[in-house]
């Protein structure tokens, strides 16, 4: 299985998507919200990203709710 953590934050529209549509898919994953935390805010910006929502699977990256690479990475 894979480990899937993402970063989000409370006013973002496609963080809510995201969410939506890994739950559609019974994806578990870890959420970093940066809203709620300087110190994932700062892990973000540490690891070169300034916008959410980052989803990290495994140890690949994926910048804002892009579905066909989420399902390339994921084997949807």
């Amino acid at each position: 299985m894979k480990r899937i953590e993402m970063y989000t934050s409370d006013t973002c529209p496609n963080c809510v998507k995201l969410k939506e549509f890994l739950k559609k898919n019974n994806i578990e994953y870890i959420e970093y919200n940066i809203s709620k935390s300087e110190k994932y805010r700062k892990e973000l910006i540490k690891e070169g990203f300034l916008s959410v929502p980052v989803m990290k699977i495994d140890d690949d990256y994926v910048l804002g709710f892009d579905v066909p690479r989420i399902k390339e990475l994921l084997s949807l």
